[in-house]
């Protein structure tokens, strides 16, 4: 691509969305207000040595008491789209009982207040916070967890939908499956292979229930936000190549040869057929609903070698680390458009695709004039954004990207330690929003004007 060719909001699409996104737990904070129950990231985060920084979700942004000032700070930056996660004990405590009026109250009000601003709500019900009493019944291990989902998703369908017109059902179920029941990165900290493959089955089971739920409650559209990994091959060698696919199978088609091709690959098939009665006959047709979009987390590339030893081939990282984030993430926004085209071709055809996540991780410091200046944050946008529209011009149909994140705020297991934001954020003064250099960048290319990509 020309370095000198110009980047401009206008060079996409009419009807393309350029929003921001964030996730209840890490922004909403209030956690123990208006009926709340825990979740597994309250337990976790609260468990010594677990978060760096021993820091909680407890306060976040505070999101919650200032969801307002952030929607007008939204309009002011010119962001139209907001990406945001439904916390399920803020609806329904336990995961299975009683519903709380007053969670569903705060979802209304910042629907409402998202619209009053001419901003579109795009909600997901499940990003990662599952009820923490759904847990101490075997939560995503056991079936009836997505039968609870399901559930949910029916209240919230019904309570929203007459205003929200599209709702995804996961965030990542690869990470919930794999971070949080098999490595214990993640809450709820399990480390047992069989219970991740439990996990992932019954995600999926609960994204088809979901699915159907919320278009009974009248939700026009429905669809899931994974987060597959952009693999290429380090080279063209039969080793290389094959070491790819054995990534592509073991990770990413696990969670879409089920969402779209109602089965699972070879390795992944086997795994589920050793657990007794995990995979029920019309589970997989559940699992392949309908899918009105597609939304695709990015973050990095993945490059693969093979190697050959006594074992086998086996797949390592030959990733090239010439530019690394803040955490340690590979910058390559060639490989964002790479994945899109795969995923348009491999498995969703012409169903929209949303890039639904994408930005990254810098040590941002406010300066003596009290600004916030992110150079790195704003050429990664710049380079990502001119990767989705050279994607859009080549056919592959996306016709969406929201910026990760609106605002600095608990990034999970490395607490606040990592700003993702283009908004700067401190939890110790929950009151503070700065926009940062990226966000007056994001707000001139929104607005239209050129800017260099």
């Amino acid at each position: 691509m020309d370095r000198d060719e110009r980047l401009s909001a206008a060079d996409f699409p009419e009807d393309f969305r350029f929003g921001a996104a964030t996730s209840a737990y890490q922004v909403e904070g209030a956690v123990g207000e208006d009926g709340r129950g825990p979740s597994i990231w309250d337990t976790f985060s609260h468990i010594p040595g677990k978060i760096r920084g021993a820091d909680t979700g407890d306060v976040a942004c505070d999101h919650y008491h200032r969801f307002r000032t952030d929607a007008a700070l939204m309009r002011e930056l010119g962001i139209r789209h907001y990406r945001f996660s439904i916390a399920w004990p803020r609806i329904i405590p336990d995961g299975v009982g009683r519903i709380e009026p007053r969670g569903l109250a705060f979802y209304d009000r910042l629907v409402d207040t998202l619209l009053e601003h001419e901003i579109r709500p795009f909600p997901t019900l499940f990003h990662w916070d599952l009820p923490q009493a759904l847990e101490d019944r075997g939560g995503w291990r056991v079936r009836s967890t997505a039968d609870a989902f399901a559930r949910y998703a029916d209240v919230v369908g019904r309570a929203l939908g007459d205003r929200v017109d599209e709702f995804a059902t996961h965030n990542e179920p690869w990470c919930a499956a794999v971070l949080g029941y098999q490595t214990g990165q993640h809450a709820p900290g399990a480390r047992d292979r069989g219970s991740a493959v439990r996990a992932a089955h019954h995600l999926l089971y609960a994204h088809g229930l979901a699915s159907q739920a919320l278009r009974a409650a009248g939700v026009r559209q429905v669809g899931i936000v994974v987060n597959p990994k952009a693999v290429m091959p380090a080279t063209d060698s039969a080793d290389d190549i094959a070491a790819a696919a054995m990534v592509e199978a073991r990770d990413n088609a696990w969670f879409l040869d089920p969402l779209f091709h109602a089965r699972y690959p070879e390795a992944i098939a086997a795994e589920t057929a050793a657990i007794d009665g995990l995979v029920q006959d019309a589970d997989l047709g559940t699992v392949a609903q309908p899918i009105d979009f597609v939304g695709v987390n990015y973050y990095q590339p993945d490059v693969v070698r093979g190697v050959r030893g006594p074992g086998g081939l086996t797949a390592l990282d030959a990733t090239p680390k010439t530019r690394v984030t803040q955490m340690g993430w590979p910058v390559d926004a060639t490989a964002l458009g790479h994945l899109l085209g795969h995923l348009a071709a491999t498995y969703t055809g012409s169903i929209p695709l949303y890039v639904t996540e994408n930005g990254a991780a810098y040590e941002d410091r406010i300066d003596a004039g009290g600004e916030v200046d992110d150079p790195d944050r704003t050429q990664y946008l710049r380079e990502h954004l001119a990767a989705v529209r050279e994607a859009a011009r080549a056919g592959v149909p996306v016709k969406g990207y929201y910026v990760w994140s609106l605002l600095d705020n608990f990034e999970w297991a490395e607490g606040y330690a990592r700003r993702f934001g283009i908004v700067y954020t401190d939890p110790s003064r929950p009151e503070l929003r700065i926009p940062k250099g990226s966000a007056r960048w994001y707000r001139s290319f929104l607005q239209g004007a050129a800017v260099r990509p």
